[in-house]
């Protein structure tokens, strides 16, 4: 795919390969490079800055879509007391990778085995840009009803640059050709502040606030 032929200006809504399903070990190599890129894109330390003040003693956070939960482990080993941290992901396998400091449950957005406000924080990572626009003021209406706190988005800035950065280095340094297609997929799914303040509108959710982090972030967090 050339960088002309893409037109960033509005989301995509071309499904991530992962998403639909790949083999076992694709699956392992792609939860793998990501997180190589939570560890040095700088993933870890902007969800840390909006998530750690937050976590009082004996705080129980919940993260969606955790994937192999590398960072709600990363929270809970920087918690600067002992916390209950949660990840939940759709897919065992996924949450067979995890870390084990993490406690993992099996289930889908759409149908959470969770009371209203049973977490004080609520964090959704490279989850959001999943779903097309008109499912994110309910999945957003869901997530924020679980916390009695306050719910942290970290998501994707869509832009050129980091596309046009990622089309030369994904192929260089990701174990999988799934990571690389998904990689710039996630990228042209993602979202400009003002669509995703739009949603967080749309959803009755008034007391957020959006901020840019580098590199090409957007960081929401909504008070209960």
């Amino acid at each position: 795919m050339t960088t002309h032929a893409v037109d960033l200006r509005v989301r995509a809504t071309e499904p991530e390969l992962l998403d639909l399903g790949v083999d076992d070990a694709e699956a392992r190599r792609s939860l793998s490079d990501l997180r190589l890129v939570n560890r040095w894109l700088g993933v870890q330390r902007t969800l840390a800055d909006a998530v750690l003040p937050h976590l009082r003693p004996g705080a129980r956070l919940l993260d969606v879509g955790c994937g192999s939960a590398d960072l709600p482990a990363f929270l809970a080993r920087r918690a600067p007391s002992p916390v209950l941290v949660v990840g939940l992901d759709r897919k065992i396998l996924h949450l067979r990778e995890s870390a084990r400091v993490v406690q993992r449950v099996q289930g889908d957005v759409r149908a959470l085995p969770f009371p209203p406000r049973r977490f004080e924080v609520v964090t959704a990572t490279h989850f959001l840009h999943h779903f097309d626009a008109p499912e994110l003021p309910g999945l957003l209406r869901t997530l924020f009803d679980l916390s009695r706190g306050v719910l942290v988005v970290n998501d994707l800035h869509r832009a050129r640059v980091p596309y046009v950065f990622s089309q030369v280095v994904f192929p260089l340094v990701f174990k999988s050709a799934v990571s690389v297609h998904d990689g710039l997929v996630s990228i042209r799914r993602g979202f400009r502040p003002a669509e995703l303040a739009e949603a967080f509108r749309a959803a009755g959710i008034t007391r957020v606030r959006i901020v840019r982090r580098f590199p090409y972030r957007l960081v929401a967090v909504a008070e209960a």
